[in-house]
């Protein structure tokens, strides 16, 4: 599993605030709520239950990823690389079918979101991701998906272009 520097970061602050925010206030609320006295019957009780569950859930799949994540330096690798497209990456690139031109930052899977403003965040894992992965700005790449398309990858920086 491969995570950015910017995605381990994340990880950390939203660990950090489970940790010192989130999971003291749920203890908070199921004590209130036991104070209230029956707990079969107590819909604060359960409510604040379900949100320890998740929180604890949440915990223990970032402590996971901690655990198994190699973080890249996508800087250098890049660099090394001649000006290749890695991880972090925003990647314009024109569909060959349609003509329309995208703007995408490529990232881990983790860190993927499809729905991201302004620019979509595509895993290095996904038939896009895979086609771009690796390639220069110039080149025309097949992309391997379910109904296969060919890409022309416009150009590529680590800073985000203005939209």
């Amino acid at each position: 599993m491969i995570l950015t520097q910017e995605g381990y970061k994340k990880l950390q602050e939203e660990y950090r605030n489970l940790i010192d925010v989130e999971r003291p206030d749920v203890i908070q609320a199921i004590k209130e709520a036991r104070a209230q006295g029956d707990l079969s019957e107590n819909s604060e009780y359960d409510a604040a239950r379900d949100r320890q569950a998740k929180v604890e859930s949440r915990i223990t799949e970032i402590e996971h990823i901690f655990d198994v994540a190699i973080v890249v330096d996508s800087s250098s690798e890049g660099e090394k690389a001649g000006k290749k497209i890695y991880l972090e990456n925003f990647v314009t690139y024109r569909d060959l079918s349609t003509n329309e031109v995208s703007t995408v930052k490529l990232v881990s899977t983790i860190e993927a979101d499809p729905f991201a403003e302004p620019f979509a965040y595509v895993s290095n894992e996904s038939a896009l991701g895979k086609a771009i992965m690796g390639q220069v700005p110039g080149s025309r790449v097949p992309v391997e998906s379910p109904d296969p398309y060919e890409i022309e990858i416009i150009k590529a920086s680590k800073e985000a272009p203005v939209k």
